[in-house]
């Protein structure tokens, strides 16, 4: 069931009634109700995952309490280990078995041995990446008692699954959602108002900007040979576009769903392409899955504490690992190892935490230095996109051989762009400009202005979503 089809536009309402009413406020019914409608959601993709997600809650759950129960350091690490152990071994065996037969294939024939292992005919279970990190999360903070174990099954279960953000995240913590879930909810009509203003936009930015520029970016990079370097350039460019557009829609629609319910989920994008290096944009890209990697990777390998080697060792590695998360590829392999090198002179030159205000906070313009430094950023972003987009890496370094040709100095060969999704796409990032401020681009947008005016915005942006909309695409995130 897809955000952004007309399935959910029945579910939610549906879902939502019940839980104000039918419930009569009952903390205990509600989060029933939730769960019942997450695993409903789910089970719409394939019910023979939902199995997986059911053992994988489980084992979190009771590998939790006896990590908590153990009276010896070496009992608790038993469990957690079993726990790591199982999650990332089927993490293994669904998302990367086939990626390291065919490697280690190629590898032998290089070597000129001759080998055949077969790889495994299955579906990547949807959100199979986030909701691993969500239990993994869970039993670490166990292991290093910054929590007790959470003994009400049907809350550790909706923790895990609700359905917001079951299947692309934000990445949550157990310190942040289960006292929410735990907690009496009362509904608060200006909060679900914004909630559904947040959720207005995520689909503006996922139907109208993301889909529509997928199929230009689509036509570009699978016909990559016969393009001209600027050709190249456009597509490189319209990916760029797409894929923020494209999570950080689902990202909002999640957040703005969730509030719907009484709660509060991490925030997972703040304007990245307005950032003015690279640790800034991966301070402001995928927030929850940054913060994770720190607090659950970099620190524990001692973080920075160990001298100038030891934090750039460390670093490359949570950029080769998120890499490596984000699919079973060497192209994303080489994406993070771009995103290492691009980030190493500010830590090396330790000015990594130089920009960690809004750029140009309270005004309307960015000063010239601010903008060249945004858009060296974005360059460098869209850069390595190409890598994170192409299929493979030959493919990745023929478009990249034909992008800096001559050619790249040529007229655009004739591809069809819809006039009105460009000036769209244009209207979108003046919007996002003058939002940054914000938790989301429109949140105060004509919050000072008159009922009838402010629905008129509101009333223009589901007419754009109905004209330019409703291609009912995938969203990218769903493969990871």
């Amino acid at each position: 069931m897809l955000f952004n089809s007309l399935s959910f536009a029945l579910f939610l309402p549906v879902v939502f009634i019940l839980y104000w009413f039918a419930t009569k406020g009952n903390l205990r019914w509600q989060n029933i109700l939730l769960l019942a409608s997450s695993y409903f959601f789910y089970g719409c993709w394939d019910w023979r995952f939902m199995l997986l997600l059911i053992f994988s809650t489980l084992l979190d759950y009771f590998t939790g309490i006896k990590i908590y129960e153990s009276n010896t350091r070496r009992r608790r690490l038993f469990w957690l280990w079993l726990s790591i152990g199982i999650n990332l071994g089927f993490l293994g065996v669904f998302k990367y078995y086939n990626f390291f037969a065919a490697s280690f294939v190629e590898g032998l024939n290089l070597l000129g041995f001759q080998a055949n292992i077969s790889t495994l005919k299955i579906l990547l279970p949807v959100g199979i990446s986030f909701y691993t990190f969500h239990g993994l999360s869970y039993v670490i903070d166990l292991y290093k008692k910054r929590i007790t174990p959470e003994r009400n099954f049907i809350d550790y279960s909706l923790f895990v699954s609700f359905f917001p953000l079951l299947v692309a995240g934000p990445i949550e913590r157990a310190t942040h959602l289960l006292p929410q879930i735990k907690k009496k909810r009362v509904f608060d009509y200006a909060d679900a108002v914004d909630g559904l203003k947040q959720i207005l936009w995520g689909l503006f930015k996922k139907m109208v900007i993301a889909d529509n520029l997928a199929q230009y970016a689509n036509t570009i990079f699978n016909q990559s040979e016969g393009y001209a370097g600027s050709t190249l350039l456009l597509g490189a460019l319209f990916f760029t576009i797409q894929i923020y557009c494209d999570f950080s829609g689902y990202s909002d629609i999640a957040l703005g769903t969730a509030r719907l319910f009484g709660m509060d989920l991490l925030r997972n994008f703040a304007f990245p392409y307005f950032s003015r290096d690279i640790a800034e944009f991966w301070r402001r890209w995928h927030i929850s899955l940054s913060s994770w990697f720190k607090d659950y990777l970099y620190i524990p390998l001692g973080g920075s504490k160990g001298g100038m080697w030891m934090k750039i060792r460390n670093t490359f590695i949570i950029f080769l690992v998120s890499g490596f998360w984000h699919g079973a590829n060497w192209t994303f392999i080489v994406w993070g190892f771009l995103n290492a090198l691009y980030i190493m002179p500010s830590i090396i030159l330790n000015t990594n935490r130089n920009n960690l205000d809004i750029v140009a906070k309270g005004k309307y313009f960015p000063t010239i230095r601010e903008f060249f430094a945004m858009l060296i950023t974005f360059s460098l972003t869209t850069f390595a996109w190409i890598f994170f987009r192409a299929d493979n890496l030959n493919r990745a370094f023929s478009y990249i051989s034909t992008l800096f040709s001559p050619s790249l100095f040529t007229s655009p060969n004739q591809v069809y762009f819809s006039e009105e999704i460009l000036v769209l796409t244009g209207l979108f990032f003046i919007v996002e400009w003058f939002g940054r401020e914000q938790q989301y681009a429109i949140a105060a947008m004509c919050s000072t202005w008159k009922r009838p005016f402010r629905w008129a915005v509101y009333i223009l942006i589901i007419m754009t979503i109905c004209l330019y909309g409703g291609h009912d695409q995938t969203f990218i995130y769903f493969q990871f």
